[in-house]
């Protein structure tokens, strides 16, 4: 429900949805690179981290309640996040550069990211303004069922992702221009 009579309730519920949309993100931007044959770049890379970092944020939220210092952990992401994804809108922004990888809906996954990390941005803005009690009043309470059914998918995912990056690049730097996985390309040559 989300005009619970209880604030703590409902902004529990709504770090949980915003849970739920950082994980869908990384759910997406990893089906997609495996059903496009599109490994990521560096800086995709480095998106998805802060995706994850902010998701730790709203995790924290769902999980130990509304804190000042979560929401500063997923706005601080969050500006990471822009600061790559606005990079690479800038190496593509030139006329006639067909940019990075695929469109989803005539955008490319870094535009989108952009926008995600703004509105990752206001909806902390938002809920710092209207939680208005802070503290320990959560610590108490138990996360419904479905609040740790997202928390446990979010962790799948994560640990999905960073597969994916190692089988990808190993344990050294990333390829700029990414075309393969080094460490399945390894298996196949031996």
């Amino acid at each position: 429900m989300i005009f619970s009579p209880n604030p703590a309730r409902g902004s529990r519920f709504l770090n949980g949805l915003a849970l739920l949309g950082v994980t869908a993100v990384l759910i997406v931007a990893f089906v997609w690179q495996i059903a496009y044959d599109e490994p990521p770049c560096p800086l995709c890379l480095l998106q998805r981290v802060a995706f994850m970092l902010a998701g730790v944020g709203l995790l924290l939220n769902l999980r130990l309640g509304p804190s000042p210092m979560h929401y500063a952990m997923v706005i601080a992401a969050a500006l990471g996040g822009m600061l790559a994804s606005g990079r690479q809108v800038l190496l593509h922004i030139a006329p006639g550069d067909p940019g990075y990888g695929t469109t989803l809906l005539g955008l490319h996954f870094y535009t989108w990211s952009f926008i995600a990390f703004v509105a990752l941005i206001a909806f902390c803005v938002l809920m710092l303004s209207a939680d208005r009690k802070w503290g320990d009043s959560m610590l108490k309470k138990q996360v419904p069922l479905a609040g740790w059914l997202v928390m446990a998918l979010f962790f799948v995912i994560v640990l999905v992702n960073l597969g994916g990056t190692t089988l990808e690049c190993g344990f050294g730097p990333c390829p700029d221009n990414p075309t393969g996985y080094l460490w399945l390309d390894s298996l196949r040559l031996r």
